[in-house]
């Protein structure tokens, strides 16, 4: 497992935390992979009643490592769906049992999509969320053309998307994003704290009231979908000229692609 996520057990908690604090918790693929990983032995392991993600740093996660996206791009990009990314979206899809999150700082664009896939999630007040990927002209993922519109509505979800402007953490809360909106300072602990009090309620009760509310079939099925609209969209010079852009420090010109 890639040392950047780390894992702890305690107490039927498994705490996953996102450490490449210097680089905001962008995350590459290989911390996709440890991802998967850990999220795959929560539902597996009998001992885990609860996932708890969190991370260390100031911000939650900048999204995906953009230098992954132009070295995915650059390399076709259309079987995107088998990267380690989408083991962890799949693993998200199928996981029934709680997880919660810890959000301080910025969740942008999968650092927000993954919280749609949380039972309860503690954020800053002032905490910044966004899903930019219309900025990166990218298609959205892990669902959320799906989840974030049924969360917060289609004009506030759409807004969102195409303008790529985050909301703080209170406005998370009053949308139905986060369940709770804390100082920075309590965030960890009281993430930690619902995780404590999920763990000591009815294991398989809690799984089935989980899968009742959710289809993870129809979720992976969409997220398969988003996933040809992502891959396709990985390699098109719009795309590429969104992720030069980035690099350098500028604002995309779209005005000569189409």
């Amino acid at each position: 497992m890639s040392d950047l996520i780390q894992t702890t057990f305690a107490d039927g908690t498994l705490t996953v935390t996102l450490n490449r604090p210097e680089k905001k918790n962008a995350i590459t693929q290989a911390m996709y992979a440890a991802l998967a990983e850990a999220t795959q032995r929560a539902r597996s392991d009998d001992a885990v009643r609860v996932l708890l993600f969190r991370a260390e740093g100031e911000s939650f996660s900048a999204g995906n490592d953009i230098a992954d996206f132009i070295a995915i791009g650059s390399s076709g990009g259309g079987q995107v769906v088998d990267a380690p990314v989408f083991h962890f979206l799949k693993a998200l899809a199928e996981l029934d049992k709680p997880a919660v999150a810890a959000v301080r700082g910025r969740a942008v664009g999968i650092g927000l999509t993954l919280l749609l896939h949380c039972d309860m999630v503690v954020v800053a007040e002032d905490a910044l969320l966004s899903v930019p990927f219309i900025n990166l002209a990218l298609a959205p993922e892990a669902a959320s053309s799906l989840l974030l519109p049924m969360v917060i509505g289609h004009q506030r979800a759409f807004e969102m998307f195409a303008l790529g402007e985050p909301i703080d953490g209170r406005t998370a809360l009053a949308w139905g994003i986060a369940s709770r909106a804390v100082p920075a300072a309590e965030v960890d602990a009281v993430a930690a704290g619902l995780a404590a009090k999920l763990a000591t309620r009815a294991p398989n009760s809690i799984r089935k009231t989980k899968q009742l509310m959710r289809d993870a079939g129809a979720l992976w099925s969409l997220m398969l979908r988003e996933g040809e609209a992502f891959g396709s969209q990985m390699s098109s010079p719009e795309a590429m000229e969104a992720f030069m852009a980035f690099s350098q420090k500028r604002a995309p010109d779209f005005s000569k692609v189409g």
